[in-house]
């Protein structure tokens, strides 16, 4: 719905699930809704649901002055009667890899439950700017060291669909949150497919943008020249609002001139509302994306997404079936940085803190203290101490400049705009699964990082349900600065199928 009826007399809503900002805006507008009371049912829900009731273990910290953000955002429209910006009073969930100012910020880990940031991230700031009120921060696994939830802060994050399966990682707690409407939008991390993956196993959509179209400072690293902050949405609308919001030159993330050469920057929502006819599009299917059909974890995943590809050529899409990539297993194998760059990104980055408990990962790691599951922690912790003269490290670098150029020959020599393929390739695993290590993080057959090692953008768009009622997700992978093509083409598929469908909690 887009919003319901508010008793302002005696405070109490009907609900507003599925509310998208254009809704809000249009209540706001109206005088049936101020911005806070929408935080407070918000809040209301998550205090309903987090910890108790249904036990998501989505939130870490809500922002003790969201209120006070949402009334300031209302006193200014009561007094200008405009909105303060594009995402006036929108309450934003923000993973816990962002610093927030005199907010605790645990990065997901229980070494940091006190640590407490000086200055904010740059994409706080960002969304502050546009008006954005940020609601809380979200759980994430340590440090972002992974596909799943578990984390030493908030443990397990609870799948709003299947309660007994993964959220996905490490964006766990931004995608479970978005998906039981915690919040109304969500910010991301997204370095192998963070953002991706929850929002596959959420029934959301979730985008890698082209990195440095959004400024990492503030946000704790993992692989520096991977990672991107990026949003989270139930719709392609509110997707493309929130990434106008936080999109943009930083002078403290040179990465950031991708943003100051883009030529679509700031522009994403009114790209996302053209109309372009759904049969101008060419996709590629990537067969060897798909996992074994004699695998029950893959078989149904790949019934969807074939459904799925089915469905848009009937609508019209150009497909080029059965494309693949020589070799992908060993081309992902081989341009994977983690264990040889992760130790000393994070070092760096908790160098420049001198207010943070630790200053090394392998205090954290010797600390013992980090999520059991957490298993890229040792191939971490037993990898270079910097990559200066690491010749293994320079070589997976230069393979993934190769792995790029053989990605984009397929885009060229087939003339598709997009290539698409199951975002995960098995249903969201159990937690008895991952304690019994049916899954490790750098086997776990997710296809997110053939974007993320090739260095273009995604987007995971949601294309259905399993027989099990688990959410399934395609990902489209686009050319470097495609944001607005893959947003265009999300956006004809949504208005075409309807797929969204929130968890009953």
């Amino acid at each position: 719905m887009l919003g319901a009826a508010y008793d302002h007399v005696t405070g109490v809503s009907e609900g507003f699930e599925e509310l998208t900002i254009d809704g809000f805006h249009s209540l706001l507008r109206t005088s049936e809704l101020t911005a806070a009371e929408l935080v407070d049912w918000y809040l209301a829900r998550i205090e309903a649901h987090n910890n108790s009731g249904a036990e998501l273990q989505a939130v870490v910290t809500v922002n003790p002055h969201a209120r006070e953000e949402a009334v300031a955002r209302d006193a200014y429209l009561a007094g200008k009667g405009s909105l303060a910006g594009p995402l006036h009073g929108v309450p934003v969930l923000v993973k816990d890899q962002a610093e927030m100012a005199g907010v605790r910020t645990t990065f997901g880990s229980i070494l940091f439950d006190d640590y407490m940031p000086e200055t904010d991230a740059t994409v706080i700031s960002k969304l502050r700017d546009a008006g954005a009120v940020i609601l809380a921060k979200t759980a994430m696994c340590d440090f972002a060291a992974g596909w799943f939830s578990s984390s030493s802060v908030t443990d397990h994050t609870k799948n709003p669909y299947a309660p007994a399966r993964e959220s996905g990682g490490s964006s766990a707690g931004t995608a479970a949150g978005v998906a039981a409407n915690f919040g109304l939008v969500g910010i991301g991390e997204d370095t192998g497919g963070s953002i991706r993956i929850p929002a596959a196993f959420n029934n959301l959509f979730g985008l890698r943008v082209t990195t440095g179209l959004i400024s990492r400072a503030g946000f704790s690293p993992l692989v520096h020249f991977q990672d991107t902050p990026a949003p989270v949405a139930r719709t392609v609308a509110d997707l493309a609002k929130l990434l106008d919001g936080i999109v943009g030159y930083d002078p403290d993330d040179p990465f950031t001139v991708t943003a100051s050469a883009a030529p679509d920057t700031g522009g994403y929502a009114r790209a996302a509302a053209v109309d372009v006819p759904i049969g101008s599009w060419r996709i590629g299917v990537l067969e060897t994306g798909f996992g074994p059909d004699d695998n029950p974890d893959a078989r149904p995943v790949n019934q969807v997404v074939r459904a799925a590809i089915a469905r848009l050529e009937e609508l019209g899409v150009s497909v080029v079936p059965e494309l693949e990539i020589a070799g992908l297993s060993d081309w992902i194998s081989n341009t994977s940085v983690y264990v040889r760059q992760s130790k000393s990104d994070i070092d760096e980055f908790l160098a420049q803190r001198p207010g943070a408990p630790v200053s090394s990962f392998m205090e954290i790691y010797n600390s013992r203290q980090f999520h059991p599951l957490n298993d890229l922690f040792h191939g971490i912790a037993g990898g270079p101490d910097t990559v200066d003269g690491d010749f293994d490290c320079l070589q997976r670098r230069l393979n993934q400049e190769h792995f790029r150029r053989l990605v984009l020959n397929i885009f060229a020599r087939h003339g598709i705009d997009f290539m698409a393929y199951p975002t995960v390739q098995v249903i969201p695993p159990t937690r008895e699964e991952l304690v019994a290590e049916k899954y490790q993080c750098l086997t776990f057959p997710t296809n997110t990082v053939i974007g993320s090692q090739a260095g273009l953008p995604a987007l995971t768009i949601p294309v259905g349900f399993t027989a099990e009622g688990l959410p399934v997700g395609l990902e489209l992978l686009g050319v470097p600065l495609a944001e607005s093509k893959l947003l265009q083409l999300a956006s004809s598929w949504e208005k075409a199928t309807g797929l969204r469908r929130a968890p009953v909690l």
